[in-house]
């Protein structure tokens, strides 16, 4: 490569950033950081009738949340109108664009008279239409000949010009479409790569027909990333997913996991060690290694994912990233949590945990004034295991003479199991149901003694009541 490249993600403003925006825009990102190049944040809101202010944020916020760092921006199409119009000017006083005054009414019914015909039918080509309400530009594509993409990723894809209709570029409330904004910005910013999902791979003879019509000279080379399916194989749909990027912030994925797992989408390193630092993904990426065949978005995998780098934490990393699900949006009341509880159950935690949210319902039985307990654990632990009445009355009767540590009641509990015939897994079942709600969770004997001798009395008395 010549020169370090400059790349531009540039995403519409529609209230949220899409998993698939966010990879196109880490790619983008990756090439830059690869070659020592330059990260262009655009936002293509021309039509400004549809943006409302926050989905601004929508689309900076997520991005810095994945610690992808902009070199360039944002800068806003809206505020470069003017541009935009020039171009369409200088196109409409070559001949390579005119006025048209179709209606979708009257192109729908002129089509239905030519069978096989679809798109516009050239009808304004010559028809010197003036300019007026209700007028829209379309450009004139040549009615001969081919454009030849040289796709990266995709290789050569040629589009036949009599398969492409006359492309409207500015609407009839005078906004210019995307394709001639795209155009110009591309030319006027010195972009050298475009780097975009596939699904805008057939909009991308439009662009070049504009870039060549303005002279423009040589243009970007292209990548069209491969597309993003779900568990139906079906491309992601924000109706049948959680594809929000912001959602899986919400829902306690680690940033940096995140943009691991996402550039896994597409491209892999060549040694196969997927889950790796940010710095050596850098150094390995490139946009040759990209895949064409669908990603396979896999919830499985990115909770994996997750997890590897939530137990690689330094622990007081761990706890301070949980503090938001532990204060703000934990479902306990605030006075009763205690840090230092939290603290010392922490490590065992960073174990289990797959993502920050389901930090508390590890702990919620420690800051709840009662344990939320499981049905289903009920049912396996007190009705249908062997002798539950016996072990919660058996250690009920030593429990305010026992030491309370955690080695003390694993002996309690052990003995009391072993007069009954339980080995420790089955003994300790009902005890740990009574006490904190469920058959699973943290070590029981190191996790019951940060409550107090009472609370655990009476919560197996209530335990035992329910039961009789």
């Amino acid at each position: 490569m010549s020169s370090p490249p400059r790349v531009r993600f540039a995403p519409a403003p529609t209230g949220f950033l899409h998993v698939g925006s966010a990879r196109s825009a880490l790619f983008n990102w990756l090439h830059a950081r690869h070659h020592g190049g330059t990260f262009v944040l655009r936002i293509e809101d021309t039509n400004t009738e549809l943006v409302q202010p926050e989905f601004y944020d929508a689309i900076t916020g997520p991005l810095q949340w994945l610690g992808l760092d902009i070199d360039e921006g944002p800068y806003y199409q809206s505020q470069r109108l003017q541009l935009y119009a020039d171009a369409i000017a200088r196109l409409l006083a070559s001949g390579d664009a005119y006025f048209c005054d179709c209606t979708r009414v009257a192109i729908d019914a002129r089509l239905a008279e030519l069978a096989g015909r679809a798109g516009y039918d050239g009808f304004c080509r010559d028809r010197q239409v003036a300019d007026g309400p209700d007028v829209v530009v379309r450009f004139r594509v040549p009615d001969s000949g081919s454009t030849v993409i040289d796709d990266i990723i995709r290789g050569h894809v040629s589009f036949a010009h009599a398969e492409l209709e006359d492309f409207v570029i500015r609407r009839s409330n005078d906004t210019p479409v995307f394709l001639v904004a795209n155009a110009v910005d591309d030319a006027d910013m010195a972009i050298t790569h475009v780097i975009r999902g596939e699904d805008l791979l057939n909009t991308t003879p439009k662009v070049q027909l504009l870039w060549t019509a303005l002279g423009y000279g040589e243009p970007p080379r292209y990548a069209h990333l491969p597309l993003l399916v779900g568990d139906d194989r079906k491309k992601l749909s924000k109706r049948k997913q959680a594809v929000a990027l912001a959602d899986f912030q919400r829902a306690g994925y680690l940033p940096e996991a995140m943009a691991n797992y996402l550039s896994l989408l597409g491209w892999g390193p060549p040694d196969d060690i997927e889950i790796r630092p940010m710095t050596e993904i850098i150094e390995l990426f490139t946009l040759e290694a990209v895949h064409k065949a669908p990603a396979f978005f896999d919830m499985k995998k990115l909770d994996h994912v997750n997890a590897t780098y939530i137990r690689a934490l330094p622990v007081d990393d761990f706890i301070e990233r949980c503090e938001p699900w532990l204060t703000n949006e934990a479902p306990w009341p605030a006075d009763s949590y205690v840090p230092e509880i939290f603290a010392e159950l922490a490590p065992a935690i960073q174990e289990k945990a797959h993502t920050l949210a389901d930090v508390p319902a590890f702990v919620d039985w420690l800051f709840l004034a009662d344990p939320p307990i499981d049905d289903d654990s009920w049912r396996k632990a007190m009705v249908e295991g062997r002798a539950a009445p016996e072990m919660i009355d058996g250690v009920l009767a030593r429990l305010d003479h026992v030491e309370w540590t955690a080695d003390a009641m694993y002996a309690l509990v052990s003995e009391v199991g072993e007069a009954n015939g339980l080995k420790l897994g089955k003994a300790q079942a009902p005890i740990r149901v009574a006490v904190a709600g469920r058959t699973v969770g943290l070590p029981l004997f190191e996790s019951i003694v940060l409550l107090p001798r009472g609370e655990v009395r009476r919560r197996l008395v209530a335990a035992r009541t329910r039961l009789d």
